[in-house]
């Protein structure tokens, strides 16, 4: 059986390609993509800012999907279930995956290239694509398949508010109106904090409104001043870092709470940018500095449910226009520009 894929072959170009799908172990499941969306890690590859993941580059790991068959030892799907896989990161049976850190992997599928070369051999962009059982969870068939997509993304919003200890009626200042800023400020949300969006980008700041968000414009007035404003001179008792930037970092130390603030830095740049503070600083604040990155079996399980249930709705953040996978190229260059929200690839359509 053939798969149709996107790949990335060098930078700039993007195409659609033909390889031979392995056979079916006892716990694969066979999945007929339908949506799958451009990650900002994939589309800053294709801008080559991102060129020491490698080429060709088989990626796409934001997707939903209609089950077509499984392996004899799979009972969790069936065939015909609308279902979100999570990337084939983990193996699945190291001491970490038993306890289901799958980022913690001592044998990590996507630190290897594919046996026909492909680094990052998620082929979410393909009419089909294998993954294993464990990674498969069943979606809420109401689901747009672009917004069931989003499965994969917020699981990563999930596991860094777990790591930030945010409770209800704290404010969360977010810094970056984009696709993840936003994620993070509809989960924020969910934990009944108070959430301000700082962003620059006339339609970003529009989205927000539209969500029912508090924003700032940072092209209007000083940020850290409107937080501290805002918050009656206390500042944020937690910001979320959503943009990689110099500026982002040096204004989220300055607007979250004098005492046992806590700051998320969940996006990165590359190259990385500075992050400048006094240790000192830090002793006396009682600052808190966390990193995040992915997300764990509990955060995929947790992120399946947000959506299902419809308490994060991502509808606002999937641009209007998609594509089919023959364009796969055009997809890119639209999802590159800048202030798009995710751009979406209907991998059945061409």
């Amino acid at each position: 059986m053939k798969q149709r894929f996107g790949c990335l072959v060098h930078k700039g170009l993007a195409e659609v390609r033909e390889r031979e799908l392995p056979a079916l172990d006892e716990h694969d499941v066979l999945l007929k993509p339908l949506a799958c969306n451009i990650c900002t890690s994939d589309y800053t590859q294709w801008m080559g800012q991102r060129e020491h993941q490698g080429y060709p580059m088989a990626g796409g790991h934001e997707l939903s999907g209609v089950v077509v068959a499984v392996g004899s030892a799979v009972s969790t799907v069936k065939p015909g279930d609308f279902v979100a896989p999570m990337p084939p990161s983990g193996c699945g049976s190291c001491e970490a995956c038993r306890v289901g850190k799958m980022m913690e992997c001592t044998n990590r599928q996507d630190t290897h290239p594919t046996a026909d070369g492909y680094v990052s051999g998620w082929f979410g962009f393909a009419d089909l694509t294998v993954r294993r059982d464990y990674q498969i969870y069943r979606m809420n068939d109401q689901l747009d398949p672009s917004d069931a997509a989003f499965m994969e993304p917020l699981s990563t919003v999930v596991h860094g508010m777990k790591k930030l200890r945010i409770r209800p009626y704290e404010t969360v200042v977010v810094i970056g109106g984009g696709t993840m800023g936003l994620l993070n400020a509809l989960t924020a949300r969910t934990y009944n904090c108070r959430v301000i969006v700082s962003e620059g980008m006339q339609n970003k700041l529009e989205t927000a409104a539209q969500l029912g968000l508090e924003t700032v414009d940072f092209t209007k007035c000083d940020p850290v001043q409107t937080v501290k404003d805002l918050t009656q001179g206390k500042g944020a008792d937690a910001v979320i870092v959503c943009v990689g930037n110099k500026a982002a970092n040096a204004q989220a130390l300055k607007m979250v709470k004098e005492l046992d603030g806590r700051v998320l830095f969940f996006a990165a740049a590359h190259p990385a940018p500075p992050l400048e503070i006094d240790s000192n600083e830090l002793h006396y604040r009682k600052l808190e500095l966390l990193g995040t990155y992915g997300g764990d079996m509990t955060d995929w399980e947790d992120a399946a449910m947000l959506l299902n249930t419809g308490r994060v709705v991502v509808s606002k953040l999937v641009e209007p226009e998609k594509f089919g996978l023959n364009h796969i190229q055009e997809a890119f260059a639209a999802a590159s520009v800048p202030g798009k929200f995710r751009v979406s690839v209907l991998c059945q359509e061409d």
